[in-house]
């Protein structure tokens, strides 16, 4: 197994500046947006752009949430082993907000597709986006795809991308792994 370096800390941290200031060109004060990472790899990366937003840009209010869709997804019940739900941590209504998707690896679209369904228990967004870390652009099983990238990835099925995050495994980096 071997692995090629994708993105290193310096370059992860560029990404991030880069995608929260396309969000603001795109939603100014964030008054009528919400950001929703996808669990559970999409929360870094949503919680790292919220805190982004709000240090480094000081737009006041940001509006983020997390979301579970374990059991939205259409592999529910398919695998050997028991599923184990995150939690949803959403507190404010999406009923007529943009609502921003944000999750680390776009791959098949499956998750957002998952994320589209799970999301309406909580309203009826206006707008929905999606923003992603990486996108593996030839890997879509559904008409997904992203209006923020950081990163396109040609990557083959054999091959995984994994993301690291300084909060989880002590380091900010993103890997193409050959399995």
């Amino acid at each position: 197994m071997s692995q090629k370096v994708l993105l290193n800390s310096k370059e992860v941290n560029i990404t991030l500046h880069r995608l929260a200031c396309q969000l603001i060109e795109n939603h100014d004060d964030f008054s009528e947006t919400v950001l929703i990472g996808i669990q559970p790899r999409g929360k870094f990366l949503a919680d790292r752009l919220a805190e982004l937003l709000t240090t480094e840009y000081k737009i006041k209010n940001i509006q983020l949430g997390h979301l579970d869709i374990t059991f939205f997804r259409d592999d529910f019940r398919r695998g050997e082993k028991p599923l184990e739900a995150n939690t949803t941590e959403i507190d404010f209504i999406v009923e007529d907000k943009n609502v921003v998707f944000i999750d680390d690896v776009l791959y098949t679209g499956r998750s957002i597709r998952s994320a589209l369904t799970a999301i309406q228990s909580f309203g009826r967004p206006n707008n929905i986006e999606l923003l992603t870390l990486i996108d593996r652009r030839f890997s879509r099983h559904l008409p997904i795809q992203p209006n923020y990238k950081g990163r396109q990835v040609d990557a083959i099925d054999h091959q995984k991308v994994k993301v690291n995050w300084i909060e989880n495994e002590g380091e900010d980096a993103v890997y193409l792994i050959d399995k």
